[in-house]
């Protein structure tokens, strides 16, 4: 995912923005996928002027942000990942109800 969005974000004069406009945009698309899922888990339906969005295409576009801020920043998202989830998996191991086994 970071190389293609690398590939794309480099074809433009303009590249990736400062870490903080990278922020505000990652704000806003976490708004959109938050009012989604609202209109589709929550009590607040679309209006009949609304356009119907997919979950899976806001879900997209916050990746899509996500992975062009972690490239701003030369950060690999997979080390990243590995890294909160090792403290995850460490942190709250025993904090859930484990289902039983089989």
């Amino acid at each position: 995912m970071q190389e293609r969005v690398d590939r794309y974000i480099s074809q433009y004069k303009e590249g990736y923005f400062s870490p903080l406009s990278m922020l505000a945009r990652l704000s806003e698309e976490v708004g959109e996928l938050a009012r989604e899922i609202n209109h589709v888990y929550g009590e607040k339906p679309k209006k009949d002027s609304e356009a119907e969005k997919a979950l899976e295409e806001e879900l997209g576009d916050v990746m899509f942000v996500l992975t062009s801020f972690a490239n701003s920043l030369d950060i690999d998202i997979s080390e990243a990942f590995d890294m909160s989830m090792s403290k995850i998996e460490t942190r709250d191991k025993d904090r859930w109800t484990k289902k039983e086994e089989d």
